[in-house]
């Protein structure tokens, strides 16, 4: 396969990778587009699609916290995997000639070791809270005394207080980016992972099936640019066509982990 042979042999290149729900899924971490994902508010049962929305927010701004809240502690427990450890290590050896582009906003790849200023988090950190009313355009941390939380748990007086903006006292929110909100620089990187998109060299996506604007935006930049597109997931999806089609690219078909580590190698034989 090209990833074992000269792919990375060029260490002018500009290689960034593009993660999704596939390789958090090796953590443990469930997408919450399935089963796990519903939510009943009184008799009325939602889809997570319509829990993740600034709309469902003003109107049960409580329930929307408490459904993150459980998210927040599903993300809690799990660890990083074999796939974020290569990816700290790819980090680690190309330096500024690396990227990483993430969908998850499970705080994963930070805990791993990725850094902060490399790693673009496109649909936000679950982790984080900011003003709802952006009295100010800054992150806080969710305070960890509010959790664990269980599944539908209700939120004490105490809790909500804990969710209110340390500036002005208004409500919180969490730092995602909802399904009925848009992309922009300063709390999602829009522009930045468009430039990055239109340098990179080799686009490795891992775990993600493009159900998003912004990631199909930069697979296709890449892909008009006649770059290399690498796509590894352990099912067909919308990337694989797209990879199989580019400049040297394939289609691994296998877990994250597996692939990155093959990916690793490759780029370790150019470092020893």
């Amino acid at each position: 396969m090209q990833t074992t042979t000269s792919l990375f042999a060029d260490k002018t290149k500009q290689i960034t990778v593009l993660t999704g729900a596939g390789i958090s899924a090796e953590s443990g971490i469930p997408t919450f587009r399935g089963p796990e994902g519903y939510w009943t508010v009184g008799a009325k049962e939602y889809h997570p699609q319509e829990m993740a929305t600034r709309a469902m927010f003003d109107t049960h701004p409580y329930e929307v916290w408490k459904w993150y809240l459980y998210r927040l502690t599903v993300c809690s427990t799990a660890d990083p995997n074999p796939g974020h450890h290569a990816l700290v290590e790819m980090e680690r050896l190309l330096q500024d000639r690396f990227t990483l582009v993430t969908q998850n906003v499970d705080n994963l790849h930070l805990r791993a070791g990725n850094s902060f200023d490399r790693t673009f988090q496109i649909h936000g950190n679950v982790f984080y809270m900011r003003c709802v009313d952006e009295c100010q355009q800054q992150l806080y941390s969710l305070p960890t005394t509010i959790l664990p939380r269980v599944n539908n748990q209700d939120l004490s007086d105490d809790d909500k207080a804990r969710l209110c903006c340390p500036d002005c006292g208004a409500i919180s929110r969490p730092h995602v980016l909802w399904f009925d909100e848009c992309y922009d620089e300063h709390y999602f990187k829009f522009e930045s992972a468009i430039r990055i998109a239109a340098k990179t060299d080799i686009l490795i996506i891992a775990g993600t099936f493009g159900s998003t604007n912004l990631p199909n935006h930069i697979a296709n930049i890449v892909y008009q640019n006649q770059a290399t597109i690498i796509n590894i997931d352990i099912a067909q999806n919308p990337f694989a066509e797209l990879a199989i089609n580019s400049v040297h690219g394939e289609f691994l078909n296998m877990s994250c982990s597996e692939g990155l580590a093959k990916i690793l190698a490759a780029i370790r034989k150019e470092y020893v």
